[in-house]
């Protein structure tokens, strides 16, 4: 990356960050003869008490900053729009760092109940929650897809076998409540499979690029689809309201039109309106979208920057690279050439680093559950995007495709037990310590192999000695004898032949009828005192009673080269 090319992205950044509290709520750009062009105040005045108010993006893509703004202040102002239910079936909020997003909404007695699939960036709803304040309720990212999408065709519910085994199950868990948890239930459990509803949404928001002066909606240069087809026609199906916030007005295009104007009640156009967090509609970055002729390697470099800027990824540290490496090797180890493949946030997107860079992210089939498929996806602040995606679908196709052919999933963990159990889900007691599985339950349901990465504890000290590893300080066990929360279930994956791998610090498990195997062991690890005796979790070694030892080649990284069998 150029000295130039570095004092441009930070240019950017620090522009942004000065500027991203900016807002205009009485802005108005209004077309003649067409009373659907209007400011953000008074679209939202449209929206009645009591609303199901739906949205639609991913990460900080898609944001309607302008109009979670002006529900806000109105309300501030009016008491109204008040005792709404908002929904949201990613993580779309900021974790209380940045405004406009739809954390704006998290007030006392504006909304009283709330829907998502992964609910840690809600910091505002969830400390509203631990307040007895807003009911929060919580459904696999996909199963809410899928719902919201059978809304549009009359449907009020779905049965799955998806959740079951998890603490969705209300055999085994909480099922949907979080807070309280002897709140309102959403699944029950159906001829041994698992039924989930949602309210029927009666307002959907959302964000695009442009629209025509009839009002036609259109998607071109946008870094996401999102759910954004899906609560427009479940609100429609419902009879409710659709409003349509973008960032600037297009000539028609019967060709390319997304959302015809007869589906929106409102069109806000508002200059500020974002592609995605940082870089607005009306100067978007191509890199995101599927027109893009940038060279990948510049647009690798130029995220990874900004990132670091914003101080949004963490640093990784030799011992870091090292598990990025082994987790690398183990899923070269298991997947084909053409699989498709989900690769989870945190270290797994370490393991997306490394196929990058070894030029392998080519020969498969990389997607986001926002529906943007191919190319790299993108890291931090942009996660839901991509760059250079070949394709872009909605939320709901995407599950669909997944649910059809998902060959391998790469997924982080915040524990994992003598079962094989693992909770991704609940970090502490509190509606503030949730998490919420996202798409992790839909992943892990769907895929056919799937590949858990994680440290060996929380905090500890463990050093790079050339080509071993020396743990130099013990930390707290992430391997335990029984999880907090069942966000994937061990036995449900053995009941349905599914291949699972735990690549940790010390080695690799792998879950078998016998139960938790360790297949391999990094160099300079030592199998008694390391790991049996360290770890709660109860631990097989094969039955042949030696263990492999990993490569020193992977530990080390000198001379490391990851290719598919």
């Amino acid at each position: 990356m150029t000295l130039f090319s570095k004092i441009s992205v930070l240019y950017h950044v620090l522009k942004w960050r000065l500027t991203w509290n900016r807002r205009d709520t009485h802005y108005r750009f209004t077309i003649p003869d067409n009373p659907k062009f209007m400011g953000p105040r008074d679209a939202v005045k449209l929206i009645p008490d009591g609303a199901v108010v739906a949205a639609s993006g991913l990460g900080a893509n898609q944001w309607a900053s302008i109009l979670y703004w002006s529900i806000r202040e109105l309300f501030q102002e009016t008491g109204h729009p008040r005792d709404l239910t908002v929904m949201a079936i990613g993580g779309m909020g900021a974790r209380g760092r940045a405004p406009g997003s739809l954390e704006e909404l998290g007030l006392p007695g504006l909304c009283t109940r709330f829907f998502s699939g992964h609910l840690e960036t809600f910091k505002a709803m969830l400390r509203l929650a631990d307040q007895g304040k807003l009911e929060l309720q919580c459904i696999p990212q996909g199963v809410m897809a899928f719902l919201i999408e059978g809304q549009g065709h009359g449907e009020t519910s779905l049965l799955t076998s998806t959740g079951i085994g998890t603490f969705m199950d209300p055999r085994v868990g909480r099922g949907s409540p979080v807070r309280p948890p002897a709140g309102e239930q959403w699944v029950a459990v159906e001829n041994g499979k698992l039924r989930y509803r949602l309210p029927p949404i009666t307002v959907a928001m959302f964000n695009a690029p442009s629209a025509d002066r009839e009002g036609n909606i259109y998607m071109r240069h946008t870094a996401m689809l999102a759910e954004s087809r899906e609560i427009a026609k479940a609100a429609r199906a419902n009879g409710g309201l659709v409003i349509v916030n973008v960032g600037y007005v297009v000539e028609k295009n019967s060709d390319d039109i997304f959302l015809p104007a007869s589906d929106v009640d409102a069109v806000v156009v508002y200059p500020r309106t974002e592609q995605t967090g940082s870089v607005k509609h009306r100067k978007h970055w191509p890199m995101f979208t599927t027109e893009s002729d940038m060279p990948i390697a510049e647009s690798v470099a130029k995220l990874k920057y900004a990132n670091e800027t914003l101080r949004i990824t963490p640093r990784r540290t030799a011992v870091d690279d090292s598990l990025a490496r082994l987790a690398a090797t183990a899923f070269a180890e298991n997947v084909r050439r053409g699989s498709l493949v989900n690769i989870g946030v945190g270290l797994p997107e370490e393991v997306c680093r490394l196929l990058y860079e070894a030029g392998l992210y080519e020969d498969i089939t990389l997607f986001t559950e926002s529906g943007v498929i191919g190319g790299l996806p993108a890291p931090g602040v942009f996660f839901g995007a991509a760059i250079c995606p070949k394709k872009m679908i909605t939320s709901a196709e995407i599950f669909h495709r997944c649910y059809e052919s998902l060959d391998v999933s790469i997924l982080g963990m915040l524990q994992c037990d003598s079962d094989g159990n693992v909770n991704v889900s609940k970090r502490g007691e509190g509606a503030i310590n949730y998490v919420g599985p996202g798409g992790f339950i839909d992943f892990t349901t769907a895929a056919r192999t799937i590949i858990f990465v994680s440290s060996w504890m929380l905090g500890g000290k463990i050093r790079l000695e050339g080509n071993a590893l020396r743990i130099v300080e013990y930390g707290k066990p992430k391997f335990i004898a029984n999880v907090d929360e069942i966000t994937f279930s061990g036995r449900q994956a053995l009941a349905t032949g599914k291949k699972v791998l735990y690549v940790s610090n010390v080695g690799i498990f792998q879950l078998t009828p016998r139960g938790m195997e360790l297949v391999r062991i990094v160099p300079g690890i030592d199998i008694r005192k390391d790991i049996l005796d360290f770890s709660p979790m109860r631990i097989l070694l094969p039955e042949s009673g030696d263990v492999p030892t990993v490569d020193p080649i992977v530990v080390s990284g000198k001379g490391f080269r990851l290719s598919f069998k």
